[in-house]
């Protein structure tokens, strides 16, 4: 169920926007204005924020972002006028929803603010049996362990697991650990008071208590700090947990599914994942398979994005050729269902004629593994032309370095945890190397979701 915040008036069509929204099943919650719209977006946290122009919709994205608080913002004004449209696109908003409404529109804006809402696509028998046993777990209470490698689909996984539960009409709430430093995870996790440090300029609820009632998705799991792990056993254990300067515990009821990409019980046996919170998320373990291994999965899934992204980019609904289905199948996918979604979008928008010809499916050689390169990692797409060490003589190694990760980044289509994973580094590692060369000014490769190239729905949200 998506959490949807609307500024503005309900009168007139913002306010049939609403009713549009309610139908389609988002909770929604309402604001006058853009600062108790903030206030709403601390103490709650939604999916997807609606701002009508007529409000600062500039000072609406800032205070988010300066209060590390991840939520798109959706400007919504009269068609006519295309002034307060461009600028709320340049102040931050990452679209323009045009009054009166359109239904669909707004479905399908709320869809991708909930991420994957139509489940599993599945043909092959290894995944049936995967989402069988993930439908005979979901009813119950317990945590769950979801693993395999990265872009297999396992916050996919996570939703449907949820969307089978008795908590199904409570929030959804994902948060990928790797994706931020220990002192904002934690924030980010448990919350914090006004003053608790610099920069709290008010309370905020963290992901804890946004999903009460409902599901918890801690994604990556495995890089998250021990000290971090020892608080989330606690609330695990004990159902409550502590906000950042707050004066005494605060009582929660959530379920949490874990999902990683390491195996867990080998970081155990290195000292690098606390035991105890390992017995405690693995209740129940749910691997997915790879995409090389359910091979039947591939063409489904290829022509559901095929349908998606013509659809976004106002496209003709194309066929894949015979040679393009072909060449579909008898690539490796190192990068999984999410690679398989790179190459059909690029072919989507490649395509002519009325098919999609096997020459707009572009396809990377994979990166043949080092020995002794950890289970969990996966090969990579190369560059074309190898640079041979001779070349790398006179050069810094510092400079080296950044070229090799960021060549790397650029190939695993700026996902920076398959990247650190075939640089054999960890998460924060390279976190902190990405961070030095912003700050020097050199540009870095970012995910397809973190930089919108095409019109909403879209644009990955968040």
């Amino acid at each position: 169920m998506t959490r949807l915040l609307i500024i503005g008036s309900l009168e007139a069509e913002l306010g049939h926007a609403a009713r549009i929204a309610t139908s389609r099943g988002a909770r929604l919650r309402q604001a006058d204005g853009v600062t108790s719209g903030m206030a709403l977006a601390r103490s709650e946290g939604f999916d997807l924020i609606l701002c009508d122009v007529l409000h600062d919709v500039s000072w609406l994205v800032s205070s988010l972002e300066a209060e590390r608080i991840a939520c798109p913002v959706v400007a919504c004004g009269r068609n006519a006028d295309a002034a307060a449209a461009v600028r709320a696109i340049q102040a931050g908003a990452k679209e323009f929803l045009p009054l009166p409404p359109d239904a669909e529109l707004i479905a399908a804006m709320l869809q991708a603010a909930a991420g994957e809402a139509e489940g599993p696509v599945h043909r092959d028998p290894a995944m049936a049996a995967v989402l069988r046993r993930a439908e005979g777990v979901a009813r119950a209470e317990a945590s769950v362990l979801i693993t395999g490698e990265s872009g297999t689909g396992k916050e996919v996984l996570a939703r449907y697991i949820h969307a089978h539960s008795r908590r199904a009409n409570g929030p959804f709430v994902a948060l990928n650990c790797a994706a931020l430093p220990e002192a904002l995870l934690e924030s980010e996790l448990f919350g914090h008071e006004k003053g608790a440090f610099s920069g709290a300029v008010a309370a905020r609820r963290g992901k804890f208590e946004q999903a009460d009632g409902g599901t918890l998705l801690l994604d990556e799991i495995g890089e998250m700090d021990p000290r971090l792990q020892a608080k989330i056993l606690r609330a695990l254990q004990e159902r409550e947990i502590d906000r950042l300067g707050g004066a005494g515990p605060v009582r929660v009821d959530v379920r949490i599914l874990a999902a990683t990409n390491r195996d867990l019980a080998a970081e155990v046996a290195a000292g690098r994942f606390r035991e105890d919170l390992f017995f405690r998320l693995n209740v129940v373990a749910l691997r997915i398979p790879a995409l090389r291994d359910r091979p039947d999965d591939i063409l489904p899934i290829a022509e559901r994005f095929a349908r998606r992204y013509a659809e976004a980019n106002g496209l003709p609904l194309r066929r894949f050729a015979a040679a393009a289905r072909a060449a579909l199948l008898s690539h490796s996918w190192p990068g999984n269902v999410r690679e398989l979604e790179n190459t059909v979008h690029r072919a989507v928008l490649l395509a002519e004629g009325e098919e999609i010809g096997a020459e707009a499916v572009e396809l990377h050689v994979p990166v043949p593994r080092a020995p002794g390169a950890a289970q969990a990692s996966m090969a990579e797409p190369q560059p074309a032309r190898p640079i041979g060490v001779a070349a790398l003589v006179g050069r810094r190694m510092e400079d080296v370095e950044r070229d090799l990760i960021l060549e790397t980044l650029t190939h695993c289509l700026g996902n920076r945890t398959r990247a650190a994973e075939i640089l054999g580094i960890s998460i924060r590692t390279l976190r902190n190397k990405l961070h030095e060369y912003r700050a020097a000014g050199t540009p870095v490769p970012v995910a397809p979701g973190q930089m919108p190239v095409a019109p909403f729905p879209y644009a990955a949200m968040g």
